[in-house]
């Protein structure tokens, strides 16, 4: 997947360069198209990547969220006398989610006569989960030191139950600040629109002393310019939000894409001449 975004990156890179370079040869001279092709190449260039980060999150993340149950039906199945092998295959039928394609290869693995370590090494590599791989070292140090494998798991599997409980908590302790960044963004909406409906036109009036055409060619570039900022305010602040509520910027993109959204809508028609 690292290739895989590198690869997009660079893509993306050729093809923003070429719509900069044709924007400055051709448009330069048209002000508010030239900002808005400008806004165009930044979104090309975020976007894209940024949707892709965020599949790979919500995915990872889904997994951690069926890791916990997983290890609790390993425990017990082990409690219930089954060695480790077995108790893999006997859960292996069991509905994880995505992680079920991975249980499955682990039990594959096993049955191959793979040792334990390296295979649940090789589990938590493919998963790509920094939570599934912290706990799995840990199983994989207790094992090569003679751990009870049994407790080794029901411990590991309540510490990965108190992640995801606090991950919760954490979630309901943001949700202010969440608001808070949505409210920012709307009161910037709101001052913009402002200065749109009443400070624009009052510039152009006193600039042009009645003269329609230049009135018309300001109020349009102002038009430009405040709609651009809004997009950028929108995207932006949608990341931030993303980073404090997932801890990842790529977690924003579907915050970002709202308020850029709801943003120009609200702004256009706030605008409307009626």
């Amino acid at each position: 997947m690292e290739r895989r975004l590198v690869t997009i990156a660079a893509v993306n890179a050729i093809i923003v360069a070429i719509i900069i370079l044709i924007d400055f040869l051709f448009l330069r001279d048209i002000p508010d198209l030239f900002s808005s092709i400008i806004i165009v190449a930044i979104i090309i260039l975020i976007v894209p990547i940024a949707l892709i980060r965020y599949y790979e999150i919500a995915k990872i993340k889904s997994l951690e969220d069926r890791f916990p149950q997983f290890m609790l039906d390993i425990v017990e199945s082990m409690r219930a006398g089954m060695t480790l092998p077995q108790a893999v295959e006997s859960i292996s039928s069991n509905d994880y989610g995505g992680l079920s394609v991975h249980v499955k290869r682990l039990n594959a693995q096993l049955n191959w006569g793979i040792p334990f370590d390296d295979a649940i090494l090789k589990f938590s590599k493919n998963t790509k989960s920094k939570l599934i791989g912290r706990v799995t070292s840990t199983i994989i140090e207790s094992h090569r030191f003679g751990g009870n494998l049994t407790d080794i798991f029901e411990n590991v599997s309540s510490t990965a139950i108190e992640i995801e409980r606090l991950r919760e908590e954490r979630k309901l302790y943001i949700g202010s600040q969440l608001m808070t960044g949505y409210i920012v963004f709307f009161v910037f909406l709101i001052v913009i629109i402002g200065l749109q409906r009443f400070l624009v036109p009052t510039l152009s009036e006193a600039s042009t002393e009645g003269i329609t055409a230049s009135q018309t060619k300001m109020s349009t570039e102002y038009t430009a310019i405040f709609r651009n900022l809004i997009i950028l305010q929108g995207l932006f602040a949608g990341f931030v939000i993303g980073k404090m509520a997932e801890g990842a910027v790529a977690g924003g993109i579907k915050h970002s894409l709202f308020l850029v959204i709801i943003g120009v809508l609200i702004y256009t028609i706030a605008t409307l001449k009626l």
